[in-house]
């Protein structure tokens, strides 16, 4: 099968299960076809199955912004003629879906009929979508899809109650790759960072408000009054000049240490004895699972999709959003005590394992199935 997938190519996690995805069904044998403005952060290795197309744009003194959706539905167009596309991916609902929709409608002129699928991420639906500027189109490109799965089941309910869309929706959750996201002995990596024995925590973000980065830096001090700890960083954004004066603030700066954006987090998870995610909002958490897989226990909040990744009181805690009380007392209650920490280490990387690549990936695969089968019918 011959596949265009666009996406986002940051850190984000739109973009990053986008990419995953592409390179477990490369693996397996499609053709898979990159499309989007840059090359994917996680787009790390060379296969004779995986193929990049720059999304190229010119700046107009006529535009104040640069028109990349209609250089991105030219791209579209283009792959899908000269290397016989058999469907469209989407990730992320703004732009892409109404893009994918512009690039269907040309492609009919050439007598191609290339179904698109759509997934919806997270904040293209309970956020930018539901702006009013938005919602108009994304509730009529998700219509105009002739597939729609979202990362959770929250997701979809929230797209049903949000938008006027008659889609059905099929859930198919994200996935971590259990060869890559392990434990790995980096024992020498931990030694540089706790020359005391000190626990450590980590926080993985965009460093966006909807992470609420001072809920970490609260209950990190809180943990660290109990459990002599440091806490590691990984990101950055908006927020994190705010969690510098923060901890500086509070006096505990020495304990903290930012990493910035980093590619190669499972071996920062490796060393990681807690992992902190209290999201005010959150379709799915994909850095809890990728933790949970390098048999990290996590803290996190009852948001969105979050409560259907963590198993409270065995992969982790759960917490009503802003509780940092109550994060940091169960923080607790599984570092103080190895055996609890370990028994809270084996259930994370059990539950994992049940969202597994080798799991999900023939979900999609089969999804692809179905829609390439209804489209041809109807044609």
């Amino acid at each position: 099968m011959n596949i265009g997938i666009v996406c986002y190519p940051t850190y984000g996690g739109s973009g990053v299960v986008a990419t995953e995805l592409g390179k477990a069904l490369a693996a397996k044998g499609h053709q898979i076809h990159f499309i989007t403005y840059d090359r994917p952060i996680r787009l790390d290795l060379f296969s004779g199955n995986i193929f990049y197309h720059e999304v190229r744009t010119k700046d107009y003194p006529l535009f104040n912004f640069v028109p990349y959706e209609s250089a991105l539905a030219s791209t579209m167009v283009d792959v899908a003629r000269y290397h016989n596309l058999d469907l469209f991916h989407v990730h992320y609902a703004i732009p892409h879906a109404s893009v994918a929709f512009l690039a269907k409608q040309i492609l009919k002129d050439y007598d191609l009929h290339i179904p698109v699928v759509t997934t919806l991420h997270g904040t293209d639906i309970t956020l930018v979508g539901k702006n009013p500027s938005y919602e108009p189109v994304v509730s009529f490109s998700i219509d105009q899809s002739d597939g729609v799965t979202a990362v959770s089941e929250y997701l979809k309910q929230a797209t049903l109650e949000n938008f006027a869309v008659r889609s059905d929706i099929r859930v198919i959750p994200n996935f971590v790759d259990l060869e890559r996201f392990k434990r790995h002995d980096k024992e020498h990596f931990r030694k540089m960072l706790t020359s005391n024995g000190e626990k450590i925590l980590i926080h993985t973000s965009n460093f966006r408000k909807v992470k609420r980065i001072g809920d970490v830096m609260k209950t990190f001090a809180k943990v660290r009054q109990e459990i002599p700890s440091k806490l590691l960083m990984v990101g950055d954004g908006p927020e994190r000049n705010m969690a510098e004066e923060l901890c500086r603030e509070q006096g505990f700066c020495d304990d903290v240490v930012f990493l910035g954006n980093q590619n190669k987090v499972e071996e920062i998870y490796s060393i990681g004895d807690l992992f902190l995610l209290p999201s005010e909002s959150e379709s799915f958490g994909l850095a809890v699972l990728e933790a949970m897989a390098c048999e990290v226990p996590v803290i996190t909040t009852n948001a969105g999709g979050l409560p259907e990744v963590v198993v409270d009181g065995e992969s982790g805690f759960v917490a009503d959003v802003g509780d940092t009380d109550k994060m940091a007392s169960d923080a607790v209650k599984i570092l103080k005590d190895p055996v609890v920490w370990k028994k809270f280490s084996e259930s994370a990387f059990k539950h994992a394992q049940t969202y597994s690549i080798e799991r999900i990936v023939p979900k999609y695969e089969q999804y692809y199935e179905e829609v390439l089968g209804t489209v041809s019918t109807v044609s």
